[in-house]
């Protein structure tokens, strides 16, 4: 194979994204080059900036022919924020790059065949928030965790870490965030201004004021501040609370809580264990559907309002409750899915490891009159198997009809995917955040014959990025 060097530059013809969103492409000696910016049908001049035997790391020096997928970007941001890596792409590109990658890996990954899939797969669900036809759809989070730093001059900074590092690319109003996060980060800049507050400093684990959690009600309008610091308090917090109090938003929106959350430890983790209330409550309140759910700034909540709906949907439609089944819900945080599910259902037992998410669902299933569910803490690869091991646990919580679970990126764990087959369940419903760990559980689950994948969906709940959720259906053989 033919030696690349650093500083090289070449025309390349873009084939592929990413996992991280950069643009693939391969000389014509195999060589590939992993080139920021670049998108499928782009033929661009690439920089090598790092090389390596079988690849390269490379910059985008300019597009010469463009790809007809190519959009413009709503956000001034798109290519130095790493928060939306694909957002140039027009938003049908997109939505077709996120359902070939789901299919690709479920046969790939979990070795199911590719005729087999199309049969199956049901589509993607888009997302329709764009402001102009086929644009990436925008100001559809609920949640944003705004990293704070300075820049060169000294100045305090909110914004989002660019690609692969840590440097804070300063951003006063994200246009997938709420409306109301540019005004509450500019009074919380102003008043770590004028008091000298320092932003936190990774390298010398220094400084107070680490991140800024902003949290709305997109049906209710009630909003939700919560600064993680480096330290017990934050120096004169009641003109900070008085000062956010102050600020005034569109509609029906404002400020019903501010917390803090004391996050002291040398890691990348952006939440303490436990935060304090300020002002007003620990939590705000929201709706999907006709429900109502208390949010903490520690729980767990879907951050597409418009697409939340649409997903848990499709998961009620593949458990096929009748109204007299036995269902788990594992990694149930506060208890979204669980409560869609119980009032369908005979019974509904939820499982989550973080004890405010449980307490969460418990005062959730209280305000909504549900009485049919109940909750435990703990982690589902170790309550599940100890369930199952309990003697005394009731014949129809050792086999439910179905189990529905909700894993984080990681997936589910082995333990846990075994108790699931002991209990034999009709039907299994997965909710993934990550193509690649589904496409293995469903190997592991399918692979003995036990189950049959019978449908797949996906829904779009990160427009401009490269996540996609999916949802399936398995069903006992």
């Amino acid at each position: 194979m033919t030696t690349h060097k650093k500083n090289e530059e070449y025309e390349i013809v873009i084939t592929d994204i990413g996992t991280e969103g950069e643009g693939i492409g391969h000389l014509d000696d195999g060589y590939t080059l992993f080139v920021q910016g670049g998108l499928p049908g782009d033929k661009v001049l690439a920089h090598i900036i790092k090389a390596q035997k079988k690849y390269a790391i490379a910059k985008l020096v300019k597009v010469i022919s463009a790809s007809s997928d190519r959009g413009e970007a709503p956000c001034p941001l798109a290519g130095r924020c790493g928060g939306c890596q694909i957002m140039e792409l027009k938003y049908e590109a997109q939505l077709k790059y996120k359902a070939n990658k789901v299919c690709e890996l479920l046969t790939r990954v979990g070795g199911f065949e590719p005729e087999y899939i199309s049969g199956i797969y049901e589509g993607i669900i888009g997302c329709d928030t764009g402001e102009k036809e086929n644009e990436t759809p925008v100001r559809f989070r609920n949640k944003a965790q705004y990293p704070v730093g300075k820049d060169r001059e000294g100045n305090v900074i909110t914004g989002f870490y660019a690609p692969h590092s840590h440097r804070i690319v300063a951003c006063e109003d994200c246009l997938i965030g709420a409306a109301g996060d540019a005004k509450i980060l500019k009074a919380i800049r102003e008043f770590m201004d004028k008091h000298d507050i320092s932003a936190y400093d990774e390298n010398t684990h220094k400084g107070l004021i680490r991140h800024i959690l902003i949290r709305t009600g997109y049906k209710t309008g009630e909003i939700q501040v919560c600064l993680i610091i480096n330290g017990k308090s934050i120096p004169h917090a009641e003109e900070l609370t008085d000062k956010l109090n102050g600020l005034s938003f569109d509609g029906e929106a404002k400020i019903v809580s501010i917390c803090t959350s004391k996050n002291t430890e040398e890691t990348n983790v952006i939440m303490g264990d436990e935060y304090s209330v300020l002002y007003g409550t620990g939590y705000i309140t929201d709706m999907i559907g006709d429900l109502s759910f208390h949010i903490s700034p520690l729980s767990f909540y879907q951050v597409n309002p418009y697409q939340t709906d649409k997903l848990y949907k499709k998961a009620l439609e593949y458990a096929a409750l009748t109204g007299s089944e036995t269902v788990w819900d594992l990694y149930c945080g506060i208890g979204t899915i669980s409560l869609f599910l119980a009032r369908a259902a005979g019974k509904v037992y939820g499982v989550e490891v973080v004890p405010q998410a449980i307490e969460d669902a418990r005062e959730n299933a209280r305000i909504n009159r549900i009485d049919n569910a109940d909750f435990f803490t703990g982690k589902a690869e170790e309550v599940l198997p100890a369930f199952y091991a309990d003697a005394t646990s009731s014949p129809e919580a050792l086999h439910p009809d179905v189990i529905v679970v909700d894993p984080p990126r990681k997936g589910c764990d082995s333990a846990c995917l075994e108790t699931m087959l002991k209990m034999q369940p009709e039907r299994i419903v997965y909710v993934s955040c990550d193509p690649a760990t589904l496409a293995r559980d469903l190997k592991f689950l399918c692979e003995g014959g036990s189950y049959e994948l019978k449908k797949v969906v996906n829904v779009d709940m990160f427009g401009g990025s490269l996540h996609v959720e999916t949802v399936v259906s398995l069903v006992r053989k």
